[in-house]
């Protein structure tokens, strides 16, 4: 594979440019960036570091990737910004690196597709086949498991944690944690039931999806408190593991879920 810097580009000398990486016209990477094999870098992209980005990555046109976080702890430290393999970042996305006084790092995996103008702050921590739609904003810290969709303009508060296969309506409001499985919607967003959809095309059996939707049922239905559902939950747990999400869901949260 042949690498190709368009004559516009400015790349600085610090940074580590993989076999077949396409750079293309006024893009702009900066000192400490490693760039992966295979990465398609578009026009007038900006690559900031410290930046790690694995291989087969594409970025498109007026991205802003690598930025420092606005927030005003910060001051200047070398906090850092890693992304996997096979991600697509679409038009005008922005991600901040971390802080120290979290995790010092905002880390994206395997797959995902950032859609135009979203935007990923700073220590926040996105898993891997998500799909972020065009303007979903992230405050910093927001964790964002496996599978997870989040559509058009969802905001989600800092802290937030945004379960494995979950589904947030457009325009949604997110000031809790999302547990897994959930679909969402409304600002504030109420859960409305769960992602039944998306688990069938993600190959979930009709009777892991039943048990999925009896977890939902105990969780929102039956007006237990958390200790009480998780008890519940447990018992249920002992017929598939698809219910230990919804476990370490309930078990992990910080902010208390939404409801």
């Amino acid at each position: 594979m042949q690498t190709s810097i368009h004559p516009t580009a400015i790349v600085d000398d610090s940074a580590k440019i993989g076999e077949g990486v396409k750079i293309g016209p006024y893009s702009v990477i900066g000192p400490d960036v490693e760039i992966g094999d295979g990465c398609e870098i578009a026009s007038h992209v900006v690559l900031n570091g410290p930046t790690t980005l694995g291989k087969n990555n594409r970025i498109y046109q007026f991205s802003t990737v690598g930025q420092d976080t606005p927030d005003k702890k910060y001051q200047g430290e070398d906090t850092t910004l890693v992304i996997g393999d096979n991600n697509v970042i679409r038009e005008g996305v922005t991600i901040h690196r971390g802080t120290v006084q979290d995790r010092g790092e905002t880390s994206i995996g395997n797959d995902n597709l950032l859609m135009a103008y979203a935007h990923i702050g700073h220590d926040s921590v996105i898993g891997n086949n998500t799909i972020l739609v065009n303007n979903v904003a992230l405050a910093g810290h927001v964790f964002v498991r496996d599978w997870a969709i989040l559509s058009g303009y969802t905001l989600v508060h800092q802290y937030c944690t945004i379960g494995e296969h979950a589904f947030t309506g457009m325009g949604a409001g997110i000031g809790k944690d999302v547990p897994a499985y959930v679909m969402v919607a409304g600002n504030p967003a109420e859960a409305k039931t769960i992602n039944a959809e998306g688990l069938r095309r993600r190959g979930f059996t009709r009777e892991e999806i039943s048990l999925i939707n009896k977890a939902y049922k105990i969780v929102y239905r039956r007006g237990l408190t958390t200790d009480e559902a998780l008890e519940s939950l447990a018992q249920l747990r002992q017929e598939s593991a698809v219910i230990q999400p919804w476990i370490d869901s309930l078990q992990n949260s910080t902010r208390g879920i939404v409801r």
